[in-house]
């Protein structure tokens, strides 16, 4: 091949590799990560922006969050110390999360602590049960919604996950006229 149709062939694969390096750059690069422990939190709300809901913890630590629900699937979370230092950021609407929850002892108070303002919520008159519900995408595939049943105490009942009807493409969402 000759050294003109070598060049041709780069100068338009170039806007194709650049694409390609942004979308795998973006891909990586998810707003929990790249902070460490002890960072000032200036460093997480500079990158982050303003937190849209802010927690106290037990002594005097904070939590800051970044929720992209009602129709997101993710919220950011920081934990900053007393002395105003990050102690970990993390994406925290995840199974590994959610599983830490403790029907019987866990209260509203503390869901709303550890995952913030819920995407949904419903009253089950029969059940007498108020769920919270929380969408998030599982292993990377599923659209899912996490649920958490509180009895009229605001005790944590139970738990559950469900398909997200958000991106149910099977059911009567998309049907076509």
């Amino acid at each position: 091949m000759p050294c003109h149709a070598i060049w041709r062939l780069r100068c338009r694969m170039r806007p194709l590799f650049a694409c390609a390096s942004v979308i795998a750059l973006g891909a990586c690069a998810q707003p929990w990560e790249g902070f460490h422990a002890g960072e000032p939190e200036s460093a997480v709300v500079t990158r982050l922006g303003p937190p849209r809901e802010v927690y106290d913890l037990p002594d005097g630590a904070r939590r800051l969050m970044w929720p992209t629900q009602p129709m997101g699937e993710v919220t950011t979370a920081a934990d900053i110390d007393a002395a105003g230092n990050v102690i970990n950021v993390r994406q925290v609407l995840q199974p590994s999360e959610f599983y830490r929850a403790e029907p019987d002892k866990w209260t509203k108070s503390d869901v709303l602590v550890r995952f913030g303002r819920p995407a949904e919520t419903a009253y089950f008159p029969l059940k007498k049960r108020e769920v919270w519900s929380y969408r998030y995408f599982e292993d990377g595939v599923w659209y899912q919604l996490f649920n958490f049943s509180f009895d009229g105490a605001g005790v944590l009942r139970e738990t559950m996950k469900s398909p997200d009807p958000l991106h149910d493409h099977r059911g009567r969402h998309n049907k076509t006229f």
